[in-house]
């Protein structure tokens, strides 16, 4: 396949590329690669309706099966009804404490599979690879698995004592690593790679269909110096594609607030510039307080790690502490108790109505008015609910101002701040704006995500057809729920392959297309595969 960017022959138009390699891709892939999930003859599901409406078509494989006639009835912990559908059949009744066995079985048909590849900048795993890896994951290990490879089951391969029911991200990482290579999907991915552009191709003069372009740059690996280190090289590339899927995640561009002084070297946007300053041996209990902002899973971290190392913390975030859609008031008690305890410390030592002092003196004392002696005290950390950050300064002092209008002046060491992050869509015009649920915001996981059809994950603003997201990008956070987008595109994928056949319109095989490549590799000494990964 030429990486060049010179034109493709009108035959080599791929039936689908992924760009992302993260656990949405990877799932797609692993079902584009024709691993089928049908209803197990012996299983029952403990919701009857579903299971009678699964039973009545039992020789069709849930790919093949009415995707909104299944999810009719079905309630679950996600606002994609697909998501919920595959969630209930994958993990039945989880949100109750129960570990049912799925009714599906997945058997491997390869006369199903549909020609793929999939791009990712890194090694398959995506943002996993690098989130700190110490911290447990929010979900349940099983919650994290993929079809097909039980995650409890890999873990205890690896390590004697499985001592609970959560993981680091390092372990999710090398899982999903692991899962493509015991799943042999390897020949249907490209890391190393980074997309530039997507765009909408009309009909050529040699009569091939419009299609997707999708041009890039891929790292190779070239020739080894003396040192023992290897020449990196950026090849570009460009590919056609039938269908395009967006499964790159959210954890590109972290999020700024736009405060006045934000630039400066103390304020930081990323866990891991608190890592490296602990690291460094920058922070003890002696430092001036570390300003942590920001209500998410990410900063409730940063704020265990930094009172951990017993060095002071302000916490500042616009939410009131009983505000329903707080992460911390929708997580169970004894399944996540390191983050009930920072909703407790949010809670319990909280400021009040002293605008306009420096605070350092006195944050080890504990607020009378927010907590009782009966209740826990955490000295060395004081939150500020429903406050924003006007400026940070030179001088390290931070002006916190309230929903009130009183203004607050913090002495500090370092801030982080922690509020979450945008995806990179940079290779699509205007970042991708038009395609949001409202064009005139920025893509975002919660405020704005893409705008798919709920039962195919088609992009419904999209400038021509094939077209799909999955994943983070329309909303859905948890690997739980983001193989429901999975099964969404390949059931379409499926059925629109199907009724193609019908109509006798073959498509290029990934071999033919390799074979094709590696013959004019061998002609024109400038030409290089992209598969040939």
């Amino acid at each position: 396949m030429d990486l060049h960017d010179k034109e493709i022959l009108p035959g080599d138009i791929l039936p689908v590329v992924i760009i992302g390699n993260g656990p949405s891709g990877i799932c797609l892939s692993y079902l584009l690669s024709g691993y089928t999930p049908y209803l197990s003859p012996e299983a029952s599901h403990p919701n009857p309706l579903l299971h009678s409406k699964l039973a009545e078509q039992p020789h069709l494989s849930l790919l093949e099966q009415d995707l909104e006639y299944l999810c009719e009835g079905l309630e679950g912990r996600s606002s994609n009804p697909v998501a919920v559908l595959f969630d209930s059949l994958l993990l039945p009744d989880s949100d109750f404490g129960f570990d049912h066995t799925s009714p599906l079985e997945w058997r491997y048909e390869p006369e199903r599979a549909i020609p793929h590849l999939v791009l990712g900048k890194g090694p398959p795993g995506g943002a996993w690879h690098a989130m700190e890896g110490s911290m447990l994951t929010l979900s349940l290990a099983n919650w994290m698995e993929l079809p097909g490879l039980k995650l409890k089951d890999w873990m205890r391969d690896k390590r004697r004592n499985v001592r609970n029911d959560r993981a680091t991200p390092a372990e999710i990482a090398s899982y999903y690593q692991h899962y493509v290579s015991q799943m042999s999907l390897e020949q249907n991915f490209a890391c190393g790679t980074l997309v530039t552009s997507v765009t909408r191709q009309p009909i050529s003069q040699e009569g091939s269909p419009p299609c997707w372009r999708v041009t890039g740059l891929q790292r190779r690996e070239g020739e080894e110096l003396g040192d023992g280190s290897t020449l990196s090289e950026e090849v570009p590339f460009s590919v056609l594609a039938h269908n395009v899927v967006l499964a790159t995640g959210t954890h590109d561009i972290p999020a700024r607030l736009g405060a006045q002084g934000e630039s400066l070297p103390f304020v930081c946007h990323s866990f891991w510039d608190l890592e490296a300053a602990i690291a460094r041996g920058e922070l003890d209990q002696s430092s001036d307080p570390v300003l942590v902002v920001g209500a998410g899973l990410t900063a409730a971290d940063a704020v265990l790690a930094t009172h951990h190392l017993n060095t002071p913390v302000y916490h500042a975030f616009r939410r009131s502490v009983n505000d329903p859609e707080l992460i911390f008031n929708q997580l169970p008690k004894l399944l996540y108790p390191e983050y009930h305890k920072v909703h407790q410390m949010m809670t319990q030592q909280h400021q009040r109505n002293n605008s306009q002092q420096d605070h350092t003196q006195n944050l080890h004392r504990s607020n009378p008015s927010s907590s009782s002696s009966s209740l826990p005290r955490y000295p060395g950390y004081l939150s500020f609910p429903r406050h924003r950050v006007v400026e940070f300064r030179p001088d390290r002092k931070c002006v916190l101002e309230s929903d009130a209008g009183e203004r607050t002046v913090v002495q500090v060491s370092k801030a982080l701040v922690l509020i979450g992050a945008h995806p990179n869509l940079s290779f699509l015009d205007n970042n991708g704006r038009s395609l949001g649920m409202n064009p005139e915001e920025p893509i975002s996981c919660r405020r704005n995500p893409i705008e798919v059809d709920p039962f195919t994950n088609r992009v419904i603003a999209a400038n021509g057809p094939g077209m799909y997201a999955m994943g983070p990008l329309v909303g859905e956070n948890f690997v739980r729920f983001l193989k429901g987008g999975a099964l969404a595109i390949a059931s379409d994928l499926t059925k629109r392959q199907k009724e193609e056949a019908e109509k006798g319109e073959g498509e290029l095989s990934i071999d033919r297309l390799m074979d094709r490549c590696v013959d004019r590799q061998t002609r024109t000494d400038p030409e290089v595969c992209l598969v040939d990964v």
